[in-house]
């Protein structure tokens, strides 16, 4: 199947083709044709991720990852993994989000059959050996310490669990002690053979490659037909019911996000959202930035973030504020929060927030990596081809309303969810605050 995408204007006007294909196994190809570039992402995504966990063996899809890298049949042992991708000059890496996990070789084009050797022995022949299990509970152990002393990182996790609550959207993806000390050779082979199923993977090549291109994927992922054994647990929205959480910890800054439970990827209402958030802490030219920044000098960093899922979403700004400050930073993006949403936002905050979208887009488009990803994700959560063109489209039509709209009904003070690192602070000043 081909499918042809010609709104991307970021490469020099030129259409780009998207070449698609399913194969008996149930498995999904998908080549995106980028003009002007040498280069390809070869990436792979599954749907796994701490969406598929029981609390049990929560942090087995990142152990997972782990353990990917850690030798197959060809490539038998971590030093051969790492120096053949090293040998052509790839980057490689993998990640582990909520709702997929993905593993990607960057690399001259020339290079693709390589890339493709070893993601794919990985994928199919890895032997997760006792042995390397037990080195990588360490490395785990110690990726765990390292975000516990980094505030910037766990705050993000807190804030999730705090307006998620006790369930797989909610729990950090790194998982418990408990399993990482305990995770079995078994365990890593169930969990692959359960969710790693053709029909649950999509592999994307996006750069200098083209339809004969999808013959050579193939040749390397001979796979039997096989369905995932189950779909991640949906939502629930009862949960997550506290206002606020506090994390004491003695920091140089306290740390925190302020936010509300917002509105899936694919809402209708989603590119308002967006819009939304850049015009409230998107840059550096935005309300939170130039006025909790600029004018009061209460922190150095100060974002307004989307988190988007298939079925829930997030908008949290989030700051490193003065540790005697953090009341009056709480109270002064409280106050852009009422403000907005009461007195709403005057038409130039609307074109230049689109404009800064789509301006985004456009750099996107040029990075093979972003692209693969972007076509990937669409395909493996969505089942669709949205193009970078269509996305832009749909930040281009928002009007005012839509996000004067949205503002006025997430941005209701019970909506408000507060999460913190820090020095103690305190909690009875900051209950008016956020609620």
């Amino acid at each position: 199947m081909q499918y042809t995408v010609s709104a991307l204007d970021s490469f020099s006007m030129e259409k780009i083709q998207i070449h698609t294909r399913t194969l008996p196994s149930g498995l999904r190809l998908q080549a995106v044709e980028m003009p002007g570039t040498a280069v390809v992402t070869t990436l792979i995504l599954a749907g796994a991720g701490s969406r598929y966990e029981t609390m049990e063996i929560a942090g087995i899809s990142h152990f997972l990852e782990h353990m990917f890298f850690k030798g197959a049949k060809k490539y038998p042992t971590p030093r051969a993994v790492a120096e053949a991708v090293d040998s052509f000059g790839g980057e490689f890496n993998a990640f582990t989000g909520k709702e997929y996990a993905g593993y990607f070789v960057k690399s001259g084009s020339r290079n693709l059959e390589k890339s493709l050797d070893v993601l794919s022995d990985m994928l199919l022949h890895s032997k997760f050996a006792p042995r390397e299990i037990d080195h990588e509970r360490g490395v785990i152990l110690e990726e765990m310490a390292m975000y516990l002393d980094m505030p910037t990182y766990q705050i993000s996790w807190d804030f999730e669990r705090l307006v998620f609550g006790d369930q797989p959207l909610g729990r950090d993806q790194i998982g418990t002690r408990d399993l990482i000390k305990s995770a079995t050779q078994d365990q890593f082979r169930s969990y692959q053979h359960k969710l790693y199923a053709p029909d649950n993977l999509v592999i994307t090549i996006a750069g200098d490659v083209n339809e004969k291109s999808l013959d050579t994927v193939a040749q390397f992922f001979e796979m039997e037909a096989r369905k995932k054994a189950y779909d991640p647990k949906p939502f629930d929205p009862t949960l997550g019911t506290r206002s606020y959480k506090i994390r004491e910890k003695k920091t140089e800054q306290y740390h925190l996000s302020f936010g509300v439970r917002a509105v899936p990827e694919r809402d209708k209402r989603f590119p308002a959202l967006k819009v939304l958030a850049t015009i409230l802490g998107g840059n550096m030219s935005s309300r939170m930035f130039q006025h909790v920044r600029e004018q009061k000098g209460l922190c150095y960093s100060i974002r307004t973030t989307v988190d988007e899922y298939t079925d829930a979403g997030l908008l949290t700004t989030s700051a490193g504020v003065k540790l005697d400050d953090v009341l009056f930073s709480t109270e002064a993006i409280r106050t852009e929060y009422d403000t907005l949403r009461d007195k709403g936002f005057e038409d130039a905050e609307l074109e230049k927030a689109k404009n800064y979208l789509v301006g985004k887009i456009d750099l996107q488009t040029e990075d093979t990596e972003a692209v693969a990803h972007h076509f990937g994700k669409n395909q493996l959560l969505y089942q669709d081809l949205e193009d970078f063109g269509h996305w832009k489209q749909k930040i281009l039509a928002v009007q005012k309303s839509d996000v004067e709209s949205l503002a006025q009904e997430l941005l209701q003070p019970q909506n408000f969810r507060f999460a913190g690192i820090g020095p103690a602070i305190d909690e009875e000043k900051l209950t008016p605050l956020i609620s």
